[in-house]
């Protein structure tokens, strides 16, 4: 097996050009421009907070909710007012878990039930993920610059900005995946800090296994955001899946990099141990721990369904083979149960349509967004008679339409030069993408996909990066000397700062679809570019 590259770039460079791997990886943990790096990602997250709390309480529909916002910062309200669970026990309506819900309960519990109550909160949670980008491809990259495309990026990303805008459950799912993204990749310069002074004191080779890790609450902190992002929905088992083999991978590669004489061994036996309790036990119990106020309710649907005589339906058995597993867990099984088939039995075959449903295959470039909101009714404020106004989730084409490009050049990376950041990237992209073709009768939609925008964002930050390639005169791996000449680093300076300003104006371009400001029908089709933007 051949291990994934460590070596980074300088300060403000693109990634490394390949070289022969030195004996032992450089101890190059991050950037050191400390200060810096906090201005710009502090700059960078005020814009955000700006562009998602500007109107935040505009569109509605005579002050109430829009699209999905019916159910959700309604149920947030029963939650609020009710104990902790939501009053009305149909499964076609409560078939999420409670995290997202309690997340909007926040936003509503200081603002009341009105429309910046139960959007409040996402917006937070929109700043807050262009801040993770930022600082998480800064530490990818090794790079403040680097870091600050993706944070650019996000800024005006149509997808992240209307989700950051609207009451519902991906946003936060998002935030939590990115987060707990995040905590891995520190976590991995945190396990090579140890294993460096190892190398350094002589410890490497004590142990055919090579030396224990010791406690790592980076990882154990991604376990919790783990728990929280499959306590908002369900996909968020996927990224359980996923980043567990992630770190474990990263161990892997780590104890290769130190020559440990026995790394898979010493991976097998020290590793994914503590892996499985991190990333798998932990968020079962933090999972477990959100559904805390239905355990301890009196009136929560299904609570009492499984040991309860008047119930009239207990699907395990009271006497059966379970029937050492406490009630009130095997009570939230049914429960989950009954969710469950509620969500298989929406398929197309069935006959379930939705206008604006879509596929995993047209989300990548956001072939199929999807509209929030519209009205051409009463409308005023365009300059002409009739007027109209609406919301779409829709990516950014400057940014989405690159999507296949970038995922082409990450595996390119991935295979031939071993880049571990791309990898990262891939596997957090694949995530949120991937386990929907296995599905495809399902009715789907693309606010699914808003999961993808963080590593997208981060993907293509790393794309310009190469592009922008390293500083000139600087030492690579192993001694190496790049030497790139300054009209040749200007040039690429230039098409990288083009691309930004196009990807700025055509957020702009965007904005009155994405905001629901009066426009007039030939505007609203001009905006309209692909058929299947119709």
């Amino acid at each position: 097996m051949t291990q994934l590259t460590d070596v980074a770039p300088p300060i403000g460079a693109g990634p490394a050009l390949s070289s022969p791997a030195p004996l032992r990886p450089s101890p190059d943990f991050g950037p050191t421009d400390w200060a810096r790096g906090w201005v710009v990602t502090l700059f960078l997250t005020t814009i955000a907070v700006i562009t998602r709390f500007l109107e935040l309480g505009y569109p509605t529909d005579a002050g109430t909710p829009v699209f999905d916002e019916k159910y959700y910062p309604a149920q947030a309200w029963q939650m609020l007012t009710g104990g902790g669970v939501e009053d009305n026990p149909a499964y076609g309506v409560i078939v999420h878990p409670p995290v997202g819900k309690q997340m909007i309960a926040l936003g509503e519990m200081i603002f009341g039930y009105s429309p910046w109550g139960w959007r409040f909160s996402a917006a937070v949670a929109g700043s807050i993920i262009v801040l993770l980008a930022i600082r998480i491809t800064r530490r990818l990259a090794r790079s403040t610059l680097i870091g600050a495309f993706a944070g650019l990026l996000l800024i005006c990303d149509g997808t992240t900005f209307v989700g950051s805008r609207i009451g519902m459950l991906d946003i936060f799912q998002a935030l939590f995946v990115t987060a707990a993204f995040g905590c891995l990749i520190v976590d991995r310069d945190r396990v090579r800090e140890r294993l460096a002074r190892a190398d350094a004191q002589g410890r490497i080779a004590l142990s055919v296994y090579g030396p224990r890790l010791g406690v790592r609450w980076w990882r154990f902190g991604a376990g919790v955001l783990l728990g929280l992002a499959c306590g908002t929905k369900w996909s968020g088992m996927y990224f359980i899946a996923a980043f567990g083999l992630l770190s474990v991978g990263f161990d892997l590669a780590a104890r290769r990099a130190y020559r440990v004489p026995r790394p898979w061994a010493g991976t097998a036996i020290r590793d994914i141990g503590p892996a499985l309790y991190a990333l798998v036990l932990i968020p079962v119990l933090v999972y477990l721990g959100s559904y805390s106020f239905w355990f301890a309710s009196e009136d929560g649907y299904d609570r009492y369904s499984v040991g309860n005589p008047y119930a009239g339906k207990d699907p395990i058995g009271s006497d059966g083979f379970w029937s050492w597993v406490p009630d009130a867990l095997r009570s939230l099984w049914h429960n989950h149960g009954e969710s469950l088939n509620f969500h298989e039995s929406l398929t197309n075959s069935a006959g379930n349509h939705h206008p604006w449903e879509s596929k995993p295959w047209s989300w990548p470039m956001s072939l199929r967004p999807m509209l929030y909101y519209y009205a051409d009714t009463g409308v005023t404020g365009c300059g002409q008679s009739v007027c109209v106004k609406a919301v779409m989730l829709i990516g950014t084409p400057a940014i989405w339409w690159l999507a296949l490009p970038m995922l082409a050049w990450a595996i390119w990376r991935t295979a031939t030069r071993r880049d571990w950041r791309y990898a990262a990237v891939l596997v957090g992209y694949g995530a949120g993408i991937l386990p929907w073709f296995a599905v495809l009768d399902r009715q789907m939609y693309y606010f699914y996909a808003l999961v993808l925008t963080p590593f997208l964002a981060m993907g293509i930050a790393l794309v310009l990066g190469d592009i922008l390639g390293p500083a000139p005169f600087t030492r690579g791996p192993g001694g190496r000397r790049w030497l790139i000449t300054t009209e040749r680093r200007n040039l690429n300076l230039l098409l990288v700062c083009l691309y930004l300003a196009l990807v700025v104006a055509n957020f702009i371009w965007l904005w009155p679809i994405l905001t629901a400001l009066p426009i007039t029908p030939d505007d609203w089709h001009n905006h309209l570019w692909l058929p299947s933007w119709k």
